[in-house]
């Protein structure tokens, strides 16, 4: 998953701002700095989302004066797991009985900072009748 941000030249350096993830604001001195900045910004956006159970927007088109920013495959994932909890309107206590676990895993499930098995998020994708699929593209 890619997010198209702008990159705007300033006198301090290079300001960094997503169309589709406001809140992802952030700078650097140099161009690769703000890149790496950007990745970290992004990072952070997403866990305002998830505290506040919030429906995350999924990436646009880039335009041609913008660069892509990839999100992590782990975050990706869930960002999708969210989505469709929000979209199905299951609550986490709701899809723990789905999957026949306790509601503090899906907890974990769903947590940004904790790491979890890829297997485990196919799980609960299947869980809410979604099915889990990964693609390799070209770079």
């Amino acid at each position: 998953m890619k997010y198209p941000a702008k990159l705007t030249k300033d006198e301090d350096g290079f300001v960094i701002t997503f169309r589709d993830i406001p809140e992802a604001i952030t700078q650097g001195d140099t161009h690769n700095e703000a890149i790496e900045m950007a990745e970290d910004a992004l990072l952070t956006a997403m866990e305002f989302y998830f505290e506040d159970n919030r429906q995350v927007p999924l990436p646009s088109k880039p335009k041609k004066d913008e660069v892509l920013i990839n999100l992590p495959i782990s975050v990706a994932v869930k960002v999708m797991l969210l989505n469709t909890l929000l979209e199905k309107r299951i609550t986490q206590a709701e899809l723990a009985k789905l999957m026949g676990i306790r509601p503090q895993q899906v907890t974990r499930i769903v947590n940004l900072d904790h790491t979890t098995k890829i297997d485990t998020v196919e799980k609960a994708f299947r869980a809410l009748d979604r099915e889990l699929d990964i693609a390799i593209a070209m770079a």
